[in-house]
């Protein structure tokens, strides 16, 4: 499916720290990042701005299939492109986020952005951060991790999150959010989150991004891939 590029998948539910530590690993490898999730926010944005409903799922997946969405750094800002506009910021408003995840339960919007992610396989190597990569995505990468963490521990870290970006919202109103994106998440028809049967499992909820990228360095290590450590 990816030929002879090397993949590595970091999935996980939200809050488990998979995205912070994908880029971690991007950046001491110096490969490519997937950040899959930001996929489904885009489609999201893209429908919000189309004022395309939810419950129009055929509408939805066109525009998974057709919007013109980009990855980029520019002086070492990351940027979201959408329809050439950096959206970057737009994506990470909590709305956005919770349209996005139940958007990403219909099967046709999932079909849609499979190979625009499998594309993004490329040299020397390529970070995937997400639910179903290692599952759905890339089910032949060469190491795959799945980051779990205590659902309290998740709301309290989106809960920092928010507030360090001066956003104010209830504790008790994130821990409902993150119970509601998890049923969402085990119990959709399409790629349901689970772990691959051979992906390495790990525990963040008492481990800072650094100690899970140190845990997760020598098994990629052990794989044939070398790592920039400083």
């Amino acid at each position: 499916m990816t030929g002879d590029i090397r993949v590595v998948t970091i999935d996980g539910p939200s809050g488990s720290g998979k995205g912070t530590v994908s880029r971690c690993l991007a950046a001491q490898l110096r490969w490519h990042l997937l950040d899959s999730g930001a996929l489904y926010r885009l489609v999201a944005l893209a429908a919000e701005r189309r004022r395309i409903p939810g419950t129009d799922e055929a509408a939805l997946a066109r525009v998974a299939a057709d919007m013109k969405a980009s990855f980029a750094y520019r002086n070492g800002v990351e940027q979201v492109l959408l329809e050439h506009e950096d959206v970057h910021a737009a994506l990470r408003a909590e709305t956005c986020g919770k349209l996005a995840s139940k958007i990403a339960a219909i099967p046709a919007v999932r079909h849609a952005l499979l190979e625009r992610q499998r594309a993004c396989a490329r040299r020397p190597g390529l970070v995937a951060d997400g639910r179903d990569m290692g599952t759905v995505v890339f089910p032949d990468a060469t190491v795959k991790v799945f980051l779990t963490a205590s659902p309290e521990e998740r709301a309290l870290r989106r809960h920092k999150q928010l507030k360090q970006k001066g956003i104010d919202v209830s504790l008790r109103d994130l821990s409902k959010d993150v119970s509601q994106r998890d049923q969402r998440d085990a119990n959709r028809t399409a790629s349901p989150l689970r772990a691959a049967e051979d992906a390495r499992v790990i525990d963040s909820t008492r481990l800072s991004p650094e100690e899970v990228t140190a845990r997760i360095l020598p098994w990629l290590e052990a794989a044939g891939i070398e790592s920039n450590r400083a």
